[in-house]
C-alpha cells in the first residue's frame, strides 16, 4: 500500500514483457523504466535514473485525483498486473498493463507495445493520465503531434503511438476528468490501428494471459516455495530477447550496488555466464524452450569466433562491441549516477565462458525432448571451444566479478575450463567417439590435478580463489554445484568452513572482503547467498538452509523479485533489478530444499 504516492524511486518494482520489450512499474502504479525497439535500446521511461526536478520526464502514471492508496498483484502465472487505487472517498479504479505476446498466425506475436486498460470500480473516480516519454538518453520529454483518437511521441530514433478510446486533447493537456467506464491505451508503432481498439486490446489481454499461463502450466515446479519458482520462472522468461535467444543479465542500467559507491553497471547485455545460470535454473522447471533459443544464440557467437577468444558478454543481436559511454543528462537513480550506456567488460578476458558454452550445449547430445538434438557437427565446434579452455586455464584473467585493474589464474575459471573438457568427454562417449571421450578425459584430468595444486593452501587448510595467493571469494562454493568436488570432500569441507567465516554477514554473503577497483565493497551479493544455501544443505546442515533460504525470500520485493545486492545491515536491496542470479539462486534452492511431490500425494 502507497498513501500519498511518494514518488522516491527504489527497487520496489514490478516486471511487466513480452520477451522483446519490458517495463517496470512503481509502487504508484507509474512506469518508470523502459526500452525501446529492445531491452538494451533507448529509454522511452527513464524516471528510474531522471530524478532531476519533479516536473521531469521518462514516465507514465494514470493517478486517482487528489491521491490514492494503491495495492498492486499479477494475474495468476503470468506478468499481468492489475493496480487498484482508492481515494479517501471511496472511489477507486483498477488499472491493467501487459505487453502483449501470443501466438498469430502460427507466429510469436510480441510487438513493441505497452497496454493499460483502466476501469472505475467504485464511486465517481477523476483520474489524471499523464505519459511523458523521453526522446532517449538525453532525458527530455518527446514532442508530439496528435489526431483524433493517437497522439504520436517524436523519440530519437523511432516514433512511438498512443491509440486510445480516451479523450485525446484531455490526455495532452493532462487535465482530469471522470472515468465512468473502462478506457483502453495502447501505445506502439507508429502504425494506424486495425479494428476497434477496445476489443482488440480486451482480446489481446486474454490471449496475453492463456500464453503465460499455459507456459506455467508446464513447468515441473517443486512442492513448495511454488509461488517463488513460478514468479522468478516468469522474470526469468522475461529476460530473454525471443526472437535472437540472448538472455540479458538484468532489465536496468546503473542502479548502484550501494549508495554512492559509482558501481553502477548496464545489465541489458548477455553475459555467457549468467545466461548459463538461467538456462541451468529453468532447466530444472523443464523449460526447454529457453534453453533451445539460447542454443541457437550461442551457436552464432561460437561460429563467429572461428575457434578464436569468446567475450564475456554480447549484444542481444550478439554484437560484439559494447562501448561503455555516459548519460550525462540523467541525475541517476536517486541522483546516484553516473549512468553507464554500455560495457566495458566486452574487452575483458574471462576464460569461465569457455566452461559454460560446453555446459550449456551438452544437454543437447541426451536430451531427447529436445527439437534439435547435436550431433557430430556440433561436437566439433565445441571441440573449438574446449581447445581454448585447454590453452587458457592456467592463463590470468579478470575473473568472474569482472576486475578492471588486476588480472590473476581464478581458481573458478580454472574449474570452468574443466567442466569444458570433462563434459566434452560426456558429449564424445553419447556421440560414441570413445577415441574423443579419451582425449578429454585426459584433458580434464590434466586440469583438475593442476587446480588441486595450485589452489589448495595446506597451512590455511583450504583453497584459494586464485593460484597466485591465498584468497577467500563465494565463488569457491561452486566447485560443488560443478561436480569439482563431492559434498564430502575433506578439501571442500575445510574451504566452504573458511569461505562461510570470512564472507558471511549476518544471513548474508559477501564475494570477497577484500578492495577491488572502487574500494571495500559493502553489500552482500544475493547469488552468493543462495550458493551458500545449497551448499549447507549438501552437506547436511539442511535446517540451517531452509531458514536461511526462508530469510532470502522475505527480501523480495512485492513483486516477488530480487535485485543484485542487499545491505546486510539495512536489508535494502540495491544493484540491477531483476537481477537473473538473484532469481537463478531463488530456483535452484527450492528445488533443491523442497520435499517431493511423493510426499504429499
Amino acid at each position: 500500500m502507497t498513501p500519498d504516492l511518494d514518488r522516491t524511486p527504489d527497487l520496489d518494482l514490478w516486471p511487466i514483457g513480452n520477451c522483446q520489450v519490458s517495463a517496470l512499474i512503481d509502487r504508484t502504479g507509474r512506469f518508470v523504466w523502459g526500452c525501446v525497439p529492445r531491452v538494451d535500446g533507448d529509454p522511452l521511461f527513464s524516471a528510474l535514473v531522471n530524478t532531476r526536478g519533479e516536473d521531469g520526464a521518462g514516465f507514465w502514471s494514470i493517478d486517482l485525483e487528489g491521491g490514492s492508496t494503491v495495492t498492486a498483484e499479477y494475474r495468476r502465472n503470468t506478468p499481468v498486473l492489475v493496480t487498484r487505487h482508492v481515494d479517501a472517498a471511496g472511489n477507486g479504479i483498477e488499472v491493467i498493463d501487459f505487453c502483449p505476446r501470443f501466438r498469430r498466425h502460427n507466429r510469436q506475436y510480441r510487438p513493441v507495445a505497452f497496454v493499460r486498460l483502466v476501469r472505475p470500480l467504485s464511486g465517481s473516480p477523476r483520474i489524471k493520465v499523464q505519459l511523458r516519454p523521453t526522446r532517449g538518453w538525453d532525458g527530455t520529454r518527446a514532442e508530439t503531434t496528435n489526431g483524433t483518437h493517437h497522439i504520436r511521441y517524436l523519440l530519437q530514433h523511432e516514433v512511438m503511438r498512443l491509440t486510445t478510446d480516451g479523450p485525446v486533447e484531455m490526455i495532452m493537456a493532462e487535465r482530469a476528468f471522470r472515468l465512468e467506464r473502462e478506457m483502453v491505451f495502447f501505445l506502439g508503432p507508429d502504425e494506424s490501428f486495425n479494428g476497434d481498439v477496445g476489443v482488440v486490446v480486451r482480446q489481446m489481454l486474454s490471449d496475453t494471459t492463456d500464453e503465460w499461463q499455459d507456459w506455467v502450466r508446464g513447468l515441473a515446479t517443486p512442492p513448495e516455495w511454488q509461488e517463488a519458482v513460478i514468479r522468478s520462472a516468469i522474470a526469468l522468461k522475461l529476460c530473454q530477447h525471443e526472437e535472437t535467444g540472448a538472455i540479458v543479465a538484468a532489465l536496468t542500467t546503473s542502479i548502484p550496488e550501494h549508495a554512492g559507491s559509482q558501481r553502477n553497471w548496464d545489465y541489458r547485455y548477455c553475459w555467457i555466464r549468467d545466461a548459463y545460470y538461467t538456462v541451468q535454473a529453468l532447466n530444472r522447471l523443464g523449460a526447454l524452450d529457453v534453453l533451445e533459443s539460447y542454443l541457437a544464440y550461442l551457436r552464432n557467437i561460437v561460429d563467429e569466433s572461428r575457434g578464436g577468444h569468446i567475450q564475456p558478454l554480447y549484444g542481444v543481436l550478439g554484437e560484439a562491441r559494447l562501448e561503455e559511454g555516459f548519460a550525462d543528462a540523467l541525475a541517476g537513480y536517486r541522483g546516484m549516477g553516473p549512468v553507464r550506456v554500455g560495457n566495458q567488460a566486452y574487452e575483458q578476458i574471462q576464460h569461465d565462458a569457455y566452461g559454460q558454452i560446453v555446459l550449456c550445449n551438452v544437454q543437447a547430445f541426451f536430451d531427447q525432448r529436445l527439437f534439435r538434438m547435436a550431433g557430430h557437427e556440433d561436437f566439433e565446434a565445441l571441440e573449438r571451444v574446449g581447445e581454448r579452455a585447454w590453452l587458457s586455464y592456467d592463463k590470468p584473467d579478470a575473473g568472474l566479478w569482472e576486475l578492471r585493474t588486476r588480472q590473476s589464474v581464478h581458481t573458478y575459471s580454472s574449474a570452468m575450463c574443466w567442466a569444458a573438457c570433462d563434459r566434452l568427454a560426456n558429449a564424445a562417449h553419447a556421440l560414441g567417439r570413445e577415441d574423443r571421450r579419451a582425449f578429454w578425459q585426459d584433458r580434464a584430468d590434466t586440469i583438475h590435478a593442476a587446480i588441486t595444486q595450485s589452489a589448495w593452501r595446506a597451512d590455511t587448510d583450504r583453497l584459494s580463489a586464485t593460484f597466485s595467493g591465498d584468497d577467500l571469494d563465494a565463488s569457491l562454493i561452486q566447485l560443488l554445484d560443478l561436480r569439482f568436488l563431492p559434498p564430502d570432500d575433506p578439501r571442500f569441507l575445510s574451504t566452504l568452513s573458511a569461505v562461510e567465516q570470512g564472507l558471511r554477514r549476518g544471513s548474508n554473503m559477501l564475494r570477497y572482503a577484500t578492495e577491488d577497483d572502487f574500494g571495500l565493497p559493502e553489500t552482500a551479493f544475493n547469488v552468493c547467498t543462495f550458493w551458500l544455501i545449497e551448499a549447507l544443505y549438501l552437506t547436511g546442515r539442511h535446517d540451517d538452509a531452509r531458514a536461511l533460504f526462508e530469510e532470502m525470500l522475505s527480501r523480495r520485493t512485492g513483486a516477488g523479485l530480487l535485485s543484485e545486492d542487499i545491505d546486510p545491515v539495512t536489508g535494502e536491496l540495491w544493484g540491477n533489478y531483476p537481477q537473473t542470479y538473484s532469481l537463478v539462486g531463488i530456483i535452484n534452492c527450492a528445488v533443491l530444499l523442497s520435499k517431493p511431490w511423493s510426499a504429499i500425494r
